[in-house]
């Protein structure tokens, strides 16, 4: 793979997202959130390719990758006006059966264009599955990586804006509620990702979001999440109580501690 072929793949991107343009407000809202995300999930992934000093091909594919990662969303928005795969379909599938009928990458190597459909299918699992191999490792880890950091950058400026302006599919359509799950909390103490089918309102998903954290597989992705003061920034809007604070510590302990090690 190589420079003429990424700008390639990210002219056809470009038409793709256009082709989804919408007189509808909210409508449009959701796509631009999408565009958006996908462009700063390529910067994350370039930087991170830096970090672990990858040679330039593979930098490249990595950038392919974090390019595609969410194509399938667009048409997922479009038919079912959500961005919840529970209710609607797994944009990850959707995503490389997309790339396939279109047959965008058919000008890449063989060996790329299975990386990629690999990649997309698999950044949105909750545990990437046994026996993968060395190469189809880092490239899903990094994606998911890349992808998480700016999720994370989504979800606190969505709560930072007033209602009129949010793409509103980015809550997942839960209700700004007081409390909290249980069991979302409980993820965060045993020191785990809390799974979706536990949030059941806004603080959910913070909590959410806070344990991702614990998910990132590289030096590089959580110094990141260190300078942009994620952790902190979701603290501020959960409630204020021991619970709450005591979770945030956990997470403030576990990245500090990665980053001392490395």
């Amino acid at each position: 793979m190589n420079q003429n072929d990424l700008t390639a793949l990210k002219n056809w991107f470009e038409a793709y997202c256009a082709s989804f343009s919408t007189p509808v407000a909210e409508d449009q809202r959701n796509i631009t959130v999408k565009q958006d995300h996908t462009r700063e999930v390529c910067k994350n992934a370039v930087r991170i390719a830096r970090e672990l000093r990858l040679d330039r091909e593979r930098s490249l594919l990595a950038e392919a990758i974090a390019l595609f990662h969410d194509v399938g969303r667009f048409s997922q928005y479009r038919q079912y006006k959500t961005f919840d795969d529970s209710l609607s379909v797994n944009h990850a599938a959707l995503g490389a059966k997309i790339l396939l009928e279109n047959d965008v990458l058919r000008d890449l190597p063989k060996n790329d264009q299975d990386m990629v459909l690999r990649s997309v299918t698999l950044h949105n699992v909750f545990a990437l599955p046994e026996g993968l191999d060395e190469s189809s490792l880092l490239f899903a880890r990094l994606v998911r990586d890349a992808d998480k950091l700016d999720i994370l950058r989504v979800v606190i400026e969505y709560f930072g804006l007033d209602a009129g302006s949010r793409a509103e599919a980015v809550a997942l359509g839960l209700p700004d509620a007081p409390g909290y799950s249980p069991a979302v909390l409980a993820s965060l103490k045993r020191g785990e990702m809390a799974r979706k089918a536990d949030l059941a309102t806004w603080n959910d998903l913070k909590l959410l979001q806070l344990a991702w954290l614990y998910d990132l597989n590289f030096t590089a992705s959580l110094r990141m999440a260190t300078e942009r003061d994620y952790i902190q920034k979701l603290a501020a809007m959960l409630p204020r109580n021991e619970e709450i604070a005591h979770v945030v510590d956990l997470v403030r302990v576990f990245v500090r501690g990665k980053l001392n090690t490395c």
